[in-house]
């Protein structure tokens, strides 16, 4: 009994946190890396296509967020708080499973795009064909760095995301030679696939795509809900961006979006950022559950402080000269966004500290209602915004949203903390429950 008293305190001995500091450390750099390629490729397409064609790549941008959030709800998240802490002979069977139903995902959604885009034809719908084609690629490669972060093996997620990084680097050249939206999609999908073909080499482990059904069924008290929290999420961003151009036009969407792909390091990190928040909170959870809300706000605070930061960089320190030689004509319609655009970025990055503490209680009722909350002000406040004023509106409504939404992820923490209940010590903890049905190889 003395033993297990004194077990809470553990994670914060010496060695706990070392180990802990060396995985946020891969973490850090694993998103960094995802973080600068998203926002080279961002800068390099905005000032190689102008204000109405980056519209064009935006929408296929933000439609690609939707189809992500939909494999992580349904493959990664599930495989995240499940598999973060199991033998490896458990770990590989959920990996196989997983990124077998992320390339069913992707296959099933690219059909989708590719229907939609035949359908609209013109610039616009020829980039939805192309997003056709690249999807599973992409959804496998994200699908491995969960996988590997699960393991607690964050320096192969880097170095995947490397792969995919130099891998642009010919792409994008190419594409630019090319000039056109569909270009630079391929270009950044077929990066993906590569990696995605390393990210196998990595693990030796080959996805089974037949076990989609199975995995579904196994994981479908958390998946359903993270479907639709994660949904409601990048849903949400899809529906602001179709009514803003409806309603300002695709310029304003591109205008917003540069200025959004000026904040890119933060909001790629923002994506990304379960990938290492969760499992690290679940730790937390298991060895003193009384942390939790310690390492969440740390998280939430620090990349909040982060974000205001940079934002005022940009605000202060760059001059219209080099923004215009970075974006070229972009800079122009998206630089008077910047401060609204980091305020929005401030609000998200604080409550992701709350939605990791949330995922690592396995709290998905609570995180679900949080979510539609924080996602039903961000289209309302967006498109009202829109209405009002344009893109500045939908920009300073956006900010608003995430601000107010933030308040509401607190709120939901502080409750599911003090519902929590820890398990006695012959108890699995809920995090880590076992699935109800055996995988099959």
């Amino acid at each position: 009994m003395a033993n297990h008293r004194r077990a809470p305190r553990s994670i914060f001995r010496s060695g706990a946190v070392r180990a802990m500091a060396g995985r946020l450390s891969w973490g850090l750099g694993d998103q960094a890396v995802s973080s600068l390629t998203n926002f080279a490729v961002g800068l390099y397409v905005a000032r190689e296509l102008g204000t109405f064609a980056f519209g064009i790549f935006s929408l296929a941008w933000v439609t690609y967020g939707v189809v992500l959030n939909v494999s992580r709800g349904l493959a990664t998240d599930p495989l995240m708080v499940r598999f973060s802490a199991v033998p490896e002979d458990r770990w590989r069977l959920g990996v196989a499973s997983a990124s077998g139903t992320a390339i069913g995902v992707g296959c099933v959604t690219g059909l989708i795009s590719l229907v939609a885009g035949l359908a609209a034809g013109g610039p616009l719908g020829n980039a939805f064909v192309a997003l056709a084609v690249v999807l599973p690629g992409l959804l496998l490669q994200d699908a491995w760095r969960f996988a590997f972060f699960a393991r607690g093996q964050g320096k192969k997620a880097f170095l995947n995301d490397v792969v995919c990084g130099v891998a642009l680097i010919p792409a994008l050249f190419i594409a630019g030679r090319v000039g056109t939206v569909v270009a630079f999609v391929l270009a950044w999908g077929i990066a993906a696939a590569l990696a995605a073909v390393y990210g196998w080499f990595q693990t030796g482990i080959l996805p089974h795509p037949r076990e989609l059904a199975g995995w579904l069924r196994n994981q479908r008290d958390l998946s359903v809900r993270y479907l639709v929290e994660n949904v409601s999420n990048s849903g949400a961003s899809q529906l602001r961006a179709y009514g803003l151009g409806a309603i300002a036009g695709i310029t304003a969407v591109g205008a917003v979006r540069g200025a959004e792909q000026l904040l890119g390091p933060f909001l790629a990190l923002l994506m990304g950022l379960s990938l290492v928040t969760v499992a690290e909170g679940a730790r937390v959870l298991q060895r003193a559950p009384h942390r939790l809300k310690h390492f969440c706000v740390i998280l939430g605070g620090g990349q909040a402080a982060a974000a205001l930061c940079w934002g005022l960089g940009l605000l202060l320190l760059v001059p219209d000269s080099a923004g215009r030689w970075v974006m070229g004509s972009v800079w122009d319609s998206s630089s008077p966004l910047i401060l609204p655009v980091t305020l929005a970025v401030v609000g998200a990055s604080f409550a992701t500290g709350a939605a990791a503490g949330l995922r690592a209680l396995g709290a998905a009722k609570r995180s679900l209602r949080s979510q539609l909350i924080a996602s039903l002000f961000y289209v309302t406040f967006g498109i009202a915004g829109a209405f009002l004023g344009g893109a500045a509106g939908s920009a300073w409504g956006v900010a608003t949203a995430t601000l107010t939404g933030s308040v509401v992820w607190w709120l939901q923490l502080r409750l599911g903390l003090r519902d929590y209940v820890p398990p006695s010590a012959d108890e699995p903890t809920v995090v880590f429950e076992p699935i109800k049905e055996p995988i099959k190889e």
